[in-house]
């Protein structure tokens, strides 16, 4: 009896505690995604990808984990007001160094908080494309390079980098002159284990065809499409997502932004081709982690 009187005590205690800390979180709602990619993971460590919610603009930083060492990478910086937030973000995720930091094309949301990013953290490499703008802001980046004494590193189609286990190959641009800026954005394709990601900038149709005439279909396959242009109509060919043929869509855009981002089309088209979209605006910061086999997508919503 006294065995028999000490569990139901110990039952009761789990259900206390379980009460009191469902009840301290329930303005967060954290739904948890899984879903099988591949049929043997043969890489030991992960690969955590952050696309931050910083409203109309992008920001993804990507760390690689393993029993070594710890790798990061930051592609874009949002907006100015962003750098002091983006800096505080990856503090508390405990970057002290960007090993890579790539800045798709120079509009000011997405190299905006570069400058800050330069000179809070040791770089390893600085990718930009070889473009100017005649803006304050991308002058704030150039003095920052300069005053730490680095060098940008052109893209080059066809190349490829390693993130410790990880490793990514440049797609675009392809050209040396477009009529848009945005089809200057660095495209690159990130593969671990078994699991890839493609991340656009804000590459347009121009970059896209080019995409699809250089490389062959096979390296062009991706779990997750981070789309170009915010989920503009501008970008996301039916031609280019028939090839990346991804499971997840990513769109990072501002809260009912000015641009109408998404549009209507571009998500009639994943819709249709039942892909599953992921969006900042909604969602808030949307994290995807990789083991090499599986991706495991948190989602946050706060109210």
């Amino acid at each position: 009896m006294r065995k028999f009187n000490k569990k139901i005590l110990l039952s009761l205690l789990i259900i206390l505690l379980l009460t009191l800390s469902l009840s301290a979180c329930e303005h967060i709602e954290i739904n948890y995604i899984e879903d099988y990619i591949g049929e043997e993971a043969f890489i030991e460590g992960q690969l955590i990808v952050h696309y931050i919610d910083i409203g109309q603009g992008d920001a993804i930083f990507i760390q690689e984990r393993n029993t070594d060492s710890t790798y990061n990478m930051l592609i874009d910086a949002g907006n100015n007001w962003d750098g002091e937030f983006l800096v505080e973000y990856l503090q508390n995720e405990g970057v002290e160094r960007l090993d890579y930091v790539i800045g798709t094309h120079p509009h000011a949301d997405h190299i905006g908080g570069l400058d800050d990013i330069i000179e809070a953290f040791p770089i390893g490499t600085i990718i930009m494309p070889r473009v100017p703008a005649n803006t304050r802001t991308f002058e704030e980046v150039l003095e920052a390079i300069a005053n730490k004494g680095l060098r940008v590193t052109s893209p080059k189609p066809g190349m490829t980098y390693s993130l410790g286990e990880a490793e990514f190959e440049i797609l675009a641009p392809n050209s040396d002159s477009y009529s848009s800026l945005n089809d200057y954005s660095i495209v690159n394709r990130l593969d671990f284990g078994n699991t890839s990601f493609i991340f656009t900038g804000d590459a347009e149709r121009a970059s896209e065809y080019e995409i699809l005439e250089v490389f062959p279909e096979e390296s062009l396959r991706a779990d997750v499409l981070k789309l170009g242009h915010h989920g503009s109509s501008s970008s996301t060919t039916d031609e280019f997502l028939a090839v990346v043929d991804p499971q997840y869509a990513v769109i990072s855009c501002g809260l009912d932004n000015s641009y109408g981002h998404p549009h209507w089309e571009v998500i009639e088209k994943l819709e249709m081709e039942n892909i599953e979209i992921l969006r900042t605006d909604e969602m808030g910061s949307i994290i995807i982690t990789s083991d090499g086999e599986d991706l495991y997508i948190e989602r946050e919503f706060e109210y």
